[in-house]
């Protein structure tokens, strides 16, 4: 494990992880330590030096929420810089490490604050009904950690079996105004309050009401478990993958007037 306990009192834990650090190998780590803040972004792949980038989430936790501090190498400079929380201009999947300094810094070690005896957070629907389907009403980490993990794979298509880049688009962030006309016209559309004045809408509830979900054309498809990714059955190639992804894009938006952006970075100018 490429950790170091940098902190440790009776009520939290600040670690230092290398950014080649896998990331579900910490969060699990952290869980049996007894180390809370992590378990909702279980099962999420990839490493340390990538989490910040698009400031994972999942489930009501991001890791701005944990994050204090990290060193990053920036390349024009050739200096190691160390930033705060602020410096990286957190938001929904967003960082300043996809932006002014995108292809720029290369992440190189990350410090979190993790809390001993943490009251989990459950309040997404997908994971308090998993845990109310295993009787499970005051969960401790793990067993939330447990419930993500079978959410996770119950919805989600193995990259070895289906090509997939995750989640394709962001949940889209709306004004509470907007989110009422829609809901006046879709009793049933879900919302998660953000800010006094915004709601997050689920995309793949939106892809999936627009009649995406399942879709396929070729080997270019929409998975028929979770609306919000596109999968490669085989010979797709990534112009296609765009291609379907802007008609979902323009339906959706045609259909509820709300607007959905991918969250995976595309490459262009590269042969697809």
């Amino acid at each position: 494990m490429d950790m170091q306990v940098l902190f440790e009192d009776e009520q939290s834990v600040h670690l230092k992880v290398g950014a080649g650090q896998n990331w579900h190998q910490l969060v699990m780590h952290c869980v049996e330590k007894g180390w809370g803040g992590i378990e909702n972004l279980a099962l999420i792949p990839g490493t340390m030096g990538a989490a910040p980038v698009q400031n994972i989430g999942a489930y009501g936790v991001e890791l701005k929420d944990v994050m204090r501090t990290l060193d990053a190498y920036l390349c024009e400079s050739e200096e190691v810089v160390h930033f705060g929380c602020d410096d990286c201009n957190f938001g929904y999947r967003e960082s300043i490490f996809k932006h002014q300094l995108k292809d720029k810094a290369a992440i190189l070690s990350v410090t979190i604050q993790l809390r001993k005896n943490a009251q989990p957070n459950f309040s997404y629907k997908a994971l308090s009904d998993e845990l109310e389907l295993r009787g499970i009403t005051d969960p401790t980490i793990k067993e939330v950690a447990e419930a993500v993990i079978a959410v996770r794979e119950s919805k989600l298509p193995d990259p070895e079996k289906i090509g997939n880049n995750g989640s394709f688009f962001k949940n889209p962030v709306i004004t509470k105004e907007t989110y009422e006309e829609v809901k006046a016209q879709q009793p049933e559309i879900p919302g998660y309050v953000v800010s006094d004045s915004e709601i997050k809408v689920p995309a793949g509830w939106l892809i999936d009401q627009a009649g995406w979900k399942g879709f396929r054309e070729g080997d270019a498809g929409v998975y028929p478990k979770q609306a919000l990714i596109l999968v490669n059955y085989g010979s797709a190639t990534g112009d296609q993958i765009i291609e379907l992804s802007q008609r979902i894009q323009a339906d959706v938006f045609e259909k509820f007037g709300i607007n959905i952006t991918p969250e995976v970075n595309i490459l262009t100018g590269i042969d697809k």
